[in-house]
């Protein structure tokens, strides 16, 4: 299933069938039991080294061949989320309230079906390490296997990830080098005022005011206070109160999601939203604690890493189906956290531009496309056999 071999029917089938089979038995993060054993039980039988148990329950393959020390890694996601199905396919999900509506089946699928091929019939000399992550979607598994060792024990010169577009035509690809996906930080503000009578609004100060012209001041921050350039974004997303019908609130909570491409402008928008806070606070006499957690850091692809991988889609599937230069996307990848630590790559893949293929992640009747499957893992095995080389 190389750049110069068709890959055969028989392994298509066989990643058709395990995906489907995870798709219809999807596990949360850090529950991933049956998806990460079916997962090492496959790797052993095709006699990979496996290594299970990494940030709970991730499990690493390691495929050497030949006498080169080069090393590269590729990680693919397992977890899925707690949303009911609404897709009416036939390997729709078993599992009451949780589905893959994220196309982390697929990913999984592609990665074993490179694994395979690799270990049957790859023309490489090196060391591939197969990374399959558990709990993506909530930014925790990437940092918990590398709290357990990842790199240090299995280590790679580069580590490369991929994830499906919707909407984006099957056997396309697009990355670009620098900030390829963005930060998500979460933040909370907690105001104490002092409430009263809905009818003597000037015996105390009304939490919901003074909290209302929080929420319209914080998206000056992106309008006024950031280089118009360079994107962001701030969303609050919870307002409570304390408040009843003729009660005046004297304490309200703003929650909300704030995103950036980079780590100063990620920075930039807590200074704001902190000065912002205290300001308008001290104007009505109140207090107010402010929270700001980042989550995911940005992705930010390394320059080689990304040329070599922009060269195996381009040799896979032919320049004009490749944009080696594409807008930054906005949603968050736990990813980042390995390329942080290692030059790295997150390459996008068209999931299709029809039906189910191309219903917007994390929608209830999302689905992966199988005929994404051989382009993706075929993708695998080309950048693995062009970056370990080719043995005699």
């Amino acid at each position: 299933m190389s750049h110069t071999d068709a890959p055969t029917s028989s392994l298509e089938d066989l990643m058709v069938g395990w995906r489907h089979d995870f798709h219809q038995h999807p596990e949360l993060g850090f529950n991933e039991h049956r998806t990460a054993q079916k997962v090492a039980d496959l790797l052993t039988s095709f006699g990979v080294e496996v290594h299970a148990g990494l940030g709970q329950t991730g499990v690493v393959g390691v495929l050497q061949k030949g006498n080169a020390t080069r090393s590269i890694g590729l990680r693919a996601d397992m977890d899925a989320l707690p949303i009911s199905e609404t897709g009416d396919v036939s390997y729709r999900s078993s599992n009451d309230g949780v589905m893959h509506a994220c196309g982390h089946d697929g990913h999984t699928s592609m990665l074993l079906g490179a694994a395979k091929h690799l270990a049957e019939a790859g023309n490489f000399s090196g060391r591939v390490v197969f990374i399959f992550q558990p709990n993506e979607e909530y930014g925790l598994g990437a940092a918990a296997m590398l709290d357990d060792g990842l790199f240090d024990r299995f280590g790679v010169d580069e580590v490369h990830g991929m994830h499906n577009i919707p909407g984006m035509e099957a056997g396309t690809f697009a990355s670009r080098a620098n900030a390829i996906t963005a930060s998500e930080s979460l933040f909370e503000i907690e105001i104490s005022a002092h409430g009263g009578h809905a009818a003597l609004p000037h015996m105390g100060v009304d939490a919901i005011m003074v909290g209302s012209q929080i929420v319209g001041a914080l998206q000056t921050i992106v309008s006024r206070k950031l280089n118009p350039s360079l994107n962001g974004v701030v969303s609050v997303t919870e307002f409570e109160s304390d408040g009843r019908r003729n009660v005046l609130p004297g304490k309200a909570v703003l929650r909300g999601d704030a995103r950036a491409l980079s780590p100063e402008i990620n920075q930039a928008t807590e200074m704001h939203m902190r000065r912002i806070v205290e300001g308008i606070c001290a104007a009505h006499g109140v207090v107010a604690t402010v929270s700001y957690d980042t989550i995911f850091p940005a992705t930010i692809n390394a320059a080689s890493a990304t040329r070599s991988a922009i060269r195996a889609a381009q040799t896979l599937a032919g320049d004009d189906a490749v944009d080696g230069d594409c807008a930054a996307k906005l949603f968050s990848e736990d990813f980042a956290h390995l390329a942080a630590a290692r030059p790295g790559c997150f390459m996008l893949m068209g999931n299709g531009t029809g039906g189910a293929h191309a219903k917007a992640l994390h929608s209830s009747d999302y689905d992966f496309n199988d005929a994404a499957l051989v382009p993706g893992s075929s993708y695998w095995v080309t950048l693995v056999e062009q970056q370990l080389g080719e043995t005699a």
